[in-house]
């Protein structure tokens, strides 16, 4: 009797023991749910931000690379030329195609100059500024000779109207773009840069660069300050 009475109890603790458990492991399992909801929806939240970031980065890297082929465009038809007159076309294309530069206002050209020094031009920065009063004027600028003398001059050898004395040139001209140009040697090339200037502002309308590449080591012949020969002199032997 006494017995079958512990092992009732045994039983019934057991029982109790193991529905106490149970029950409290649903507790804690219902407390700890909406937590971990929490943490799926900041983990979801953290990845799309993730993404949306990478995708922006990733897009801004496409379209630089765009920009850097155009740049690689530009400079292997437009700006590097072989030939002198592929030069000047370049420049007076890439000043035609700028919309802000209006073709029907007055334009005069003036004499490409060495960039060291402004007051100071050659031969083949007269040639440039010459070749392009052609190419713009082609192109549909409406080109102004500043140059014109108050009346044409005659000799025995010719007639002539423009000039470079200012006392036989007309004093003023009208609200013009002046066009100007500098030009630097290099090794093997020459960089030309030309700009449109409002000449009452000074704002610049529109520019445009282009090298030349020559391929000559020396280029002194083109620009008429090579060194003279070298002399022996010649003396009477004693």
């Amino acid at each position: 009797m006494l017995k079958t009475f512990a092992k009732t109890c045994l039983v019934a603790t057991a029982t109790m023991i193991f529905s106490g458990c149970q029950i409290h492991q649903t507790i804690v399992q219902k407390e700890q749910l909406p937590t971990v909801k929490g943490q799926q929806t900041n983990n979801t939240s953290s990845a799309n931000l993730s993404t949306n970031h990478l995708q922006q980065t990733n897009n801004e890297v496409q379209v630089t690379k765009e920009y850097l082929k155009i740049a690689n465009d530009q400079e292997k038809f437009v700006t590097k030329q072989y030939t002198l007159e592929g030069t000047i076309n370049s420049l007076a294309t890439q000043m035609m195609r700028n919309q802000k530069l209006a073709t029907n206002k007055p334009v005069i050209i003036t004499s490409f100059v060495r960039l060291d020094q402004f007051k100071k031009t050659t031969e083949f920065g007269r040639i440039v500024s010459e070749s392009l009063i052609n190419e713009l004027s082609n192109k549909g600028f409406n080109i102004i000779e500043f140059r014109g003398q108050l009346a044409v001059s005659v000799d025995d050898k010719g007639e002539y109207f423009i000039t470079r004395k200012v006392r036989q040139m007309k004093g003023k001209t009208p609200n013009t773009y002046v066009v100007v140009g500098t030009y630097s040697r290099q090794y093997k090339k020459v960089i030309l840069n030309a700009r449109v200037i409002d000449n009452i502002t000074g704002r610049i309308i529109t520019s445009a660069r282009s090298t030349y590449h020559h391929g000559r080591a020396n280029d002194c012949m083109m620009f008429s300050d090579c060194k003279p020969a070298r002399t022996v002199q010649i003396v009477k032997e004693h």
